[in-house]
């Protein structure tokens, strides 16, 4: 990526929290700087562009499990937590969420398509990541898919709801990390391989409360 695919991946983002799905890529392009016709030839069309725009935020969600020592497995799925929780709590990202889900009867196929790019792909990268370790010993062998929306769903709890409606929810971030901790120990506890999880309690330094 160049200085122009962060301005318009920038601009997409920050449209979805306005507009929703129905963002244009006039706008796209007013908001980024440049040409409609640069938009169209670089991208395609606006779905391409925000299926790139979604791959980029799966990447960045998913560097937490690939950033750490290969070993450290607690201390990968508290970053990858940390960084899930910090993302959703973005105000642009909690605004573009409540747009899309108003939004989704009206654009069916639109909206499919970004469950599709965004958070059906995060969990296919999570799963595949957990089919490794558990290929490597590190966590029991279970159905990686099913491993893989459990703890997404363990690290969201019921915030991302109570967002939508306006219920207040973990906007702290101290909290926040609690909520991690006690989350992936909670999900080490059931799946992690018996050597892992004594290792993990072993480097575990508080749990929520």
């Amino acid at each position: 990526m160049d200085a122009r695919d962060h301005r318009v991946f920038d601009a997409v983002r920050e449209l979805l929290a306005s507009q929703g799905m129905q963002l244009s890529m006039d706008a796209v392009a007013q908001h980024a700087g440049c040409s409609k016709q640069t938009l169209y030839s670089r991208y395609g069309s606006k779905q391409e562009l925000l299926r790139r725009v979604m791959q980029r935020h799966v990447c960045r969600a998913t560097a937490g499990l690939r950033s750490l020592d290969g070993d450290d497995l607690r201390g990968s799925l508290l970053q990858f937590a940390n960084d899930y929780l910090d993302h959703f709590n973005q105000p642009h990202v909690v605004q573009a969420r409540r747009l899309i889900a108003t939004e989704s009867s009206q654009f069916p196929q639109e909206a499919r398509t970004l469950y599709q790019d965004g958070a059906g792909a995060l969990a296919l990268h999570v799963s595949e990541w957990m089919a490794t370790r558990s290929a490597q010993g590190q966590l029991r062998h279970d159905d990686p898919h099913f491993m893989a929306e459990l703890l997404l769903s363990m690290i969201a709890g019921l915030d991302f709801e109570k967002q939508r409606f306006h219920i207040p929810h973990r906007a702290d971030a101290t909290v926040r990390r609690r909520w991690a901790e006690f989350s992936v120990d909670s999900f080490l506890r059931a799946f992690a391989a018996p050597e892992a999880a004594t290792a993990s309690h072993s480097n575990q330094h508080r749990s929520f409360s």
